[in-house]
């Protein structure tokens, strides 16, 4: 049996014959060291037919199709003009050997050309691939080089660009950012503290908040220009007015060192960059929960916005953590103390970054870790929901946080909770009735305009039809008149009504005159053996008279 091999490389397609198998044997071994010596493989192996690209994008279409395992017009017309024809009925002679294997499926599904894809026909592709450029003559290897160099890049800017994942990537940055940013601000306020409270020490036990610890340093600047006239703003930042006499009053009595003015200046900057630094982590916030309630809204109003998100971050994406089992999600942030424990033959963790929840500070000591597993149960569920559904609803997430809520109640008061199928199922039925009420609104744009268009029209044709019977000449509605119009109606229905009844007839007897003799035929058999039914009774009383008479006797 002959074996072609299709290769796909950078500049087209390109089909060769291994017409010289036997000579080498089918042992992988011995294949792959014939490839390496191109006097050998070239005996074995010859090119037959080469289709090049029409160009870069075409060139990258159709690695594409390849690596999804499409078969394109292209090479569907490739193959076919290549290749022997094959009669019909009887099994093809040869062989075609490819490199992937659903491309090989789609090609016998399509083309009914075997293929085959195994170690001995990689290795030989293989060999294509390293002496490639021998074959082709007009093909230098410079350009092939600049071909496979074009085609990576394009590929692979074409993988970044549709990427699967590529929303939840702005998730995972937001998270990490805000993560820093926390961590920053505290850092930074923990600084204007220490610098500030040189010139006013008494302010940091007044003001615990670092935010409205920055706005005062930054309002009042030197504690000695401090006065009365100063206390309504100064209520305005913190809110307080009690506590903006407090301030005035320590700073009367302060026990701080006076600052030169550049020092001021400088705490003042300072304390300035804190205020933007937090008013941007609120904004950035914001940015994280509208994005969040649109990738993972079920996951979202599940556990919230925040845990959900270093949950992707950490997971990788949205995808992958839709892949990992309730376990894995369950101490997902608590690998170094798992592996700890496993190494040291200890207690297993029971949470990680779940710990973050409400729902877990809300629980007892002893039920902590069973609503842990329980609340991982349900953050899997979500998150499976948001990857794989095409609604974009919260329904699921309201519907397995109830679920939550219930689980606690039942660890702390003894409450029996609710069958997981049946909130599945009312959840379902409010999802699609939101579903249906969604596309009844599109749909119903239109849709009144032609119910009145045809109540109208309704309307019109009643009219029209009870006109006639309304205006009559009251001449007509006393004596004897009013029967003849009756007596014309009358005639004129029994008139219409034979009309009707002939042309039925002339129809049935004329369109279909076969069913009419087949009907007649089966007439006359039923008359025919209602009249022997009644001989048979009469001989049969006959009989029963000549015994009566012969007992008699």
């Amino acid at each position: 049996m002959a074996l072609y091999l299709l290769f796909e490389s950078a500049s087209g397609y390109s089909l060769f014959l291994a017409h010289g198998i036997d000579e080498i044997g089918q042992s992988i071994d011995a294949v792959r060291e014939s490839v390496l010596d191109l006097n050998r493989f070239g005996k074995v192996v010859r090119l037959v037919a080469f289709s090049p690209f029409s160009s870069a994008l075409d060139a990258l279409n159709q690695c594409n199709a390849i690596s999804e395992g499409i078969m394109t017009d292209e090479l569907r017309n490739f193959l076919e003009l290549n290749f022997p024809r094959r009669k019909e009925g009887k099994e093809p002679k040869f062989s075609l050997g490819v490199a992937e294997p659903k491309v090989g499926s789609q090609i016998f599904e399509v083309t009914k050309i075997p293929c085959q894809s195994n170690d001995f026909v990689l290795e030989i592709l293989r060999g294509v691939r390293l002496h490639f450029d021998k074959f082709i003559e007009d093909l230098k290897p410079n350009d092939l080089e600049k071909a496979q160099l074009g085609l990576g890049h394009s590929y692979s800017r074409a993988k970044v660009k549709f990427n699967v994942n590529r929303v939840d990537n702005m998730v995972i940055q937001a998270i990490f950012l805000l993560d820093t940013l926390d961590k920053d601000i505290n850092t930074f306020s923990m600084r204007v503290r220490e610098w500030y409270s040189w010139h006013f020490p008494e302010l940091v036990k007044i003001i615990n908040d670092n935010y409205l610890y920055a706005k005062v340093a930054m309002f009042l600047e030197d504690k000695s220009n401090l006065s009365e006239d100063h206390i309504p703003q100064l209520a305005d930042i913190i809110g307080d007015e009690e506590k903006a006499n407090e301030i005035l009053e320590a700073a009367r009595a302060s026990m701080g060192q006076d600052l030169s003015p550049i020092d001021l200046i400088n705490v003042r900057q300072f304390a300035q960059r804190v205020i933007d630094l937090s008013d941007y982590r609120k904004k950035l916030y914001e940015y994280l929960v509208t994005k969040m309630n649109v990738i993972a809204p079920n996951l979202t109003s599940l556990i919230g916005e925040v845990v959900g998100a270093r949950l992707i971050s950490h997971a990788g994406s949205l995808s992958n953590l839709a892949k990992c089992p309730a376990s894995t999600l369950q101490i997902l942030g608590a690998e170094k103390a798992l592996f700890r424990a496993l190494k040291t033959r200890g207690n297993t963790p029971k949470y990680g970054l779940i710990f973050h929840s409400s729902f877990i500070g809300r629980a007892s000591a002893r039920n902590k870790g069973r609503l842990a597993r329980y609340l991982a149960n349900k953050c899997s569920i979500a998150s499976r929901i948001d990857c794989f559904s095409d609604m974009n609803t919260t329904v699921f997430g309201e519907k397995l946080r109830e679920q939550v809520e219930e689980r606690l109640d039942f660890y702390d008061k003894g409450v029996a909770p609710r069958k997981n199928v049946d909130v599945m199922k009312s959840a379902i039925e409010i999802a699609q009735s939101l579903a249906g009420e969604d596309d009844g609104e599109k749909k119903g744009i239109n849709e009144p305009s032609k119910k009145k268009i045809k109540k109208k029209k309704k309307s019109k044709d009643e009219a029209e039809e009870i006109e006639p019977l309304e205006i009559r000449p009251p001449d007509l509605m006393d004596g004897d008149a009013s029967t003849e119009p009756e007596t014309k109606t009358k005639k004129k229905k029994l008139k219409h009504a034979e009309d009707e009844d002939t042309k039925t007839i002339e129809a049935v007897n004329g369109a279909n005159g076969d069913e009419g003799n087949g009907t007649s035929k089966k007439k006359k058999k039923h008359r025919k053996s209602e009249e022997g039914d009644v001989e048979r009774i009469i001989e049969g009383k006959k009989k029963k008279k000549k015994l009566k008479t012969e007992g008699q006797e």
